[in-house]
């Protein structure tokens, strides 16, 4: 099962990395998002896969009983979730206040749509 998660952390690393460099700032905002997915989907998958033990030490033992998924991955996936989808709205809100004032989805047309009085900076590639 380890295997099929990793190659969907794969394909969701591939995609983020794919519209993160998309000049469109909405395509780069879904880039961040689902970048964010891979990210949580990695550090789960790297929590072990596991339903045959809940992660419980039982009464009177020290030591878990054996093989369990661990709780940790999945507490900082929970608190991750939470920071990625506050910095979602952080940057939607952004992006919909520069494509007010800007007039523009473009990245590189946003870099020469303001200032009005100065020249506009060479795009060089």
């Amino acid at each position: 099962m380890e295997t099929w998660f990793s190659l969907l952390v794969t394909f969701f690393f591939t995609v983020a990395i794919y519209l993160l460099l998309s000049k469109s700032i909405i395509r780069v905002l879904l880039g961040v998002a689902i970048l964010g997915n891979a990210v949580n989907l990695l550090i789960f998958t790297g929590g072990r896969l596991t339903r045959d033990v809940p992660p419980v030490i039982a009464e009177g033992s020290d030591v878990l009983s054996g093989p369990a998924a661990n709780a940790l991955p999945q507490a900082l996936i929970l608190t991750a979730i939470v920071i990625s989808f506050s910095f979602f709205a952080f940057l939607l809100v952004l992006a919909w206040r520069a494509y007010e004032d800007l007039a523009t989805d473009n990245t590189d047309e946003m870099r020469v749509a303001e200032p009005v009085n100065e020249p506009a900076p060479p795009l060089g590639y």
